[in-house]
């Protein structure tokens, strides 16, 4: 099997053991999803413990239901939180905890919507810390998530632009079946630094595979034309695309 059909019997396996064991938490939807599990506030909790969490101002997460708790966790301890919008379509939000009155309602999408403003990438801070939702990871910090791509492709975003570096600590939340023995690594793949379960930290026992930035030749034209943003760079790149570059989908 090629690298891309055994991430997606990983993901399979693991949406039908969650399912299976019944340890998910609300929506309790796994498939095509990163799904919440029971304990995801333990896990946050002992994410938002460590030494990494505390020194960071500007903290980027995902916009999942397993992470919400440290989504609403750095609101309330005066963190900058950088979202990226649902499938990129419009780029990242900038929620600045100063101007949030209730950090449970922020931390939800349509709440970062309300209170955070749209961003441009090139105008966004500089983040101290990534944290990615994920489908399954390994202990040498492999990680998949639903298999559309988006992770990668905001990390790659954020290269592009100088707002991370390869030394920029990631992080994730899952549940402890969520863990596999090993994930095949591509290209374009960000392995983490550490990952957090309900019960304990886990630090990657691999080398870091982390691209430098967009790799044009391995993005599917899909992406391009869903995605304005990767339009707009593929303009400044001189990238050659069958996209129109004017069309805001």
């Amino acid at each position: 099997m090629s690298a891309g059909e055994v991430k997606s019997k990983i993901r399979r396996e693991v949406w039908s053991t969650l399912t299976d064991k019944g340890v998910l938490g609300f929506p309790f939807k796994a498939f095509g999803r990163i799904p919440n599990f029971r304990g995801s506030e333990r896990a946050a909790t002992l994410l938002c413990a460590s030494n990494e969490f505390k020194l960071a101002a500007v903290v980027k997460v995902n916009p999942d239901s397993p992470q919400r708790m440290v989504r609403k966790r750095c609101l309330e301890e005066g963190k900058t939180l950088i979202m990226p919008t649902p499938r990129m379509r419009q780029g990242f939000l900038l929620i600045d905890p100063k101007r949030v009155g209730d950090a449970s309602e922020a931390s939800s999408i349509s709440g970062a919507f309300r209170m955070g403003e749209l961003v441009h990438p090139r105008e966004l801070p500089q983040i101290d810390l990534l944290v990615f939702g994920s489908v399954a990871v390994a202990p040498d910090g492999a990680r998949i998530g639903k298999g559309e791509g988006y992770a990668e492709l905001e990390y790659a975003i954020l290269r592009h632009f100088g707002k991370v570096s390869s030394q920029t600590p990631i992080f994730t939340t899952v549940h402890p079946l969520q863990v596999v023995d090993r994930i095949p690594l591509e290209e374009f793949d960000v392995c983490l630094d550490s990952y957090f379960t309900p019960e304990s930290r886990f630090n990657a026992q691999g080398m870091r595979s982390r691209p430098r930035g967009i790799i044009w030749r391995l993005l599917p034209e899909k992406k391009l034309r869903e995605i304005p943003l990767l339009q707009e760079l593929a303009k400044e790149e001189g990238v050659q695309t069958h996209v129109d570059h004017t069309t805001r989908l």
